[in-house]
């Protein structure tokens, strides 16, 4: 999956460049475009602010985030894949997303383990 990001607060920006920083692509090659002011016409567009009917409601978690984008971008995979084949499936989606996402999760744990072990034994 690659993301880019184009919002128009600066502090949104920041942040979400910092919490997809190995996601983050161009936006001529990424898959989803996250902005924070609404976009009618884009299927890529990932659309977050205060309201309901926006993609991701403001506030909101890291791990709220990638799992939202990660089920848009399956959503849009499987729509290619419909579109390709003619026909709708009708099969369960799989695990691999909530797969990759305790990898993520658990691979996360162990770096802030690593760094609290460190920071304790550099004093």
């Amino acid at each position: 999956m690659k993301v880019a990001v184009e919002c128009k607060s600066p502090l949104l920006q920041k942040s979400l460049e910092i919490f997809l920083s190995r996601y983050l692509s161009s936006a001529k090659q990424c898959d989803i475009i996250v902005r924070d002011v609404e976009c009618m016409n884009d299927e890529r567009c990932f659309y977050i602010s205060g309201n309901k009917t926006s993609d991701l409601v403001k506030p909101f978690s890291k791990s709220q985030l990638i799992l939202a984008l990660e089920k848009k971008y399956q959503n849009m995979a499987h729509k290619d894949l419909v579109e390709e084949m003619g026909v709708e499936t009708t099969e369960e989606p799989s695990f691999d997303i909530l797969q990759k996402r305790i990898e993520l999760l658990t691979s996360e744990y162990q770096e802030n383990i690593l760094k609290a072990v460190r920071a304790f034994y550099e004093k």
